[in-house]
């Protein structure tokens, strides 16, 4: 689909500066222009000139607790600029929070607002603030958007410092896919800037501006996907040394110093991951100087997930456990609950229990359990002298053996399957960056429990949504006969059997080339094809995954045992 130079939804966007965007009338070789917007929308609330001359309407009067479409109304301004305004609304008809950008029908930019809202509510993809409702109504446009109370700002996060490795590593990977996703739909966004990015209470990065906010501003591009490209290296390199990497101070992060030039993040804090700091110099636009391994630049968001893929996984932190305080009894349970604390110093007497069971009542007590356990014990002696006797009568009328006209003895018990051995296994993920913790898989066949291989962690339990699953692929060594599966997990998790077939000869690269021919949910799970099974490859495949004790969703295959 041809490539759609619109832009996006802002979700009270009053923070400030113009993201890495190009202006179609200054661009360079590449489209990428040369003058980037630097007004914040402040300036432009205070009359400073924007990227386009405002419309001849002036921005509708409106106030706290107007209603609009009789559902949506509205609470707070928080942004009013350029003929149009953006308010914090509540939708009274489902009772929860909305943005609204609200702007005179007959304003010059009505009409792209509109469409640019409505391809963005088409595309319905989680990652991105979803455009909620687009109408032109009693000479107004409104735009209505999700609002997240409970989701931050990276300009937020950033105040504080850099971002850890692992969470910028997140942040540019799940950035870069849902705007590669976008542009494979014709979208793009041209303001992405860290008010544009958000990361929810769940850790999930979400962005806020598809298609709509850009178009409100009337912003445009050549090559939209390079403009976004480099607003991704922008984000990442931000997130590596809380500095902006141009020379000009944006978002509240200071600029580079001048007459450097465009240095990699490496260079300007200490301790900055190699591998994402030649990442986000692929990313920008540097002349050609994209570090020191001298990578080809990535000029579309799809190259930049390509990129991403080829790095090496970045693992999260193991978590930090705190050793609890020693246990301290209460007073009440050293009983001293309501006497005085021993003075430091002075020993205290302490109480001689009475006797057990010296009073007249305990007395009777022992003498009752004791004539009761006489009782018993005669009883029991009888029943057992009774039993043996009754078994001796029966011993010599029973034959010791019984057999069949041939001499053999009688029916045998059927013979259990035998144990297949597991020569070797591999992690696979088709639908994702095609590598899910390749280092533990031995842990799957070393007859070990307390070993296990683990997928990475997700944000739900049908992996965020992001693919239908990730599983190992079992190499039998030859095709055998197949009779069972077992699976032990740790948390109970859904899985699938799928087989290669008999003549596959070697290992399958295609999920497709794998048939289903059992499945279950459990952590302990034996998988049965239903009809004779004869392959040496398999592929015991997870589709939906449990919570674990530390709170993430992620899958555990701690054994994989295969008999005939």
């Amino acid at each position: 689909m041809a490539e759609r130079s619109t832009a996006a939804v802002d979700v009270a966007d009053n923070s400030g500066d113009e993201p890495l965007t190009a202006q179609a009338d200054q661009s360079t070789a590449d489209g990428v222009a040369n003058n980037r917007e630097r007004d914040t929308d402040s300036d432009e609330a205070q009359g400073n000139p924007t990227s386009e001359e405002p419309g001849k309407a002036s921005p509708p009067e409106l106030h706290s607790g107007h209603k609009l479409a009789r559902r949506y109304r509205l609470e707070e301004c928080v942004t009013r600029l350029d003929g149009f305004s953006s308010w914090r609304a509540v939708d009274e008809k489902l009772r929860r929070a909305v943005g609204v950008h609200i702007l005179p029908s007959d304003h010059t930019r009505a009409r792209s607002v509109l469409a640019a809202a409505r391809s963005s509510a088409l595309l319905g993809d989680p990652r991105f603030v979803q455009v909620l409702d687009a109408v032109e109504e009693n000479d107004l446009v409104y735009v209505v958007h999700e609002w997240l109370p409970d989701a931050t700002e990276l300009t937020a996060l950033l105040a504080s410092g850099p971002l850890e490795v692992y969470d910028a590593y997140q942040m540019v990977s799940q950035v870069a896919s849902a705007m590669a996703a976008a542009h494979r739909e014709g979208l793009a966004h041209l303001r992405l800037s860290p008010n544009a990015v958000l990361r929810t209470s769940t850790g999930q990065w979400r962005i806020r501006g598809l298609a709509v906010n850009a178009a409100l501003r009337g912003i445009s591009s050549d090559t939209p996907q390079r403009t976004d490209t480099e607003a991704i290296g922008a984000l990442l390199y931000a997130a590596l040394t809380q500095r902006w990497p141009y020379e000009s101070d944006a978002h509240g992060l200071a600029g580079l110093p001048k007459d450097i030039g465009l240095i990699p993040p490496d260079q300007v804090r200490a301790g900055v991951h190699r591998g994402l700091s030649e990442l986000a110099m692929r990313a920008l636009a540097n002349d050609g100087a994209t570090a020191s391994r001298h990578e080809s630049p990535c000029t579309t968001p799809e190259e930049l997930v390509k990129a991403i893929g080829e790095m090496p996984r970045i693992r999260p932190p193991e978590p930090v456990y705190t050793t609890p305080p020693e246990y301290q009894r209460t007073a009440y349970q050293q009983g001293a609950y309501g006497r005085p604390a021993p003075r430091p110093g002075v020993t205290q007497p302490v109480p001689t229990p009475p006797p057990p069971l010296q009073s007249r009542t305990g007395k009777a007590l022992k003498w009752s359990v004791s004539a009761l356990l006489i009782a018993a014990l005669g009883l029991g002696s009888w029943q057992l002298a009774d039993a043996l006797m009754e078994r001796g009568g029966k011993a010599d009328d029973q034959n010791q053996t019984q057999t069949t006209d041939g001499g053999e003895k009688g029916p045998k018990a059927p013979v259990a399957g035998k144990p297949v051995s597991i020569v070797g296994a591999r992690d696979f993920d088709p639908f994702g960056d095609q590598s899910e913790k390749p280092s533990q898989i031995k842990n799957v066949y070393d007859d070990s429990p307390s070993t296990y291989w683990q997928t990475d962690y997700y944000y739900s339990s049908d992996f965020g949504r992001l693919k239908s699953g990730v599983g190992v692929i079992v190499d039998l060594g030859k095709v055998q006969q197949v009779g069972k599966v077992t699976v032990s997990f740790v948390g109970s998790t859904s899985v699938e059997l799928r087989s290669a077939g008999k003549d596959a000869t070697t290992e399958p690269a295609s999920f497709d080339a794998y048939s289903k021919v059992a499945e279950g949910s459990g952590t302990t799970v034996e998988l049965k094809p239903g009809k004779a099974l004869q392959s040496r490859y398999l592929l015991v495949w997870l589709t939906d995954l449990p919570m674990q004790s530390d709170g993430q969703w992620r899958g555990r295959l701690a054994d994989i045992k295969v008999t005939s």
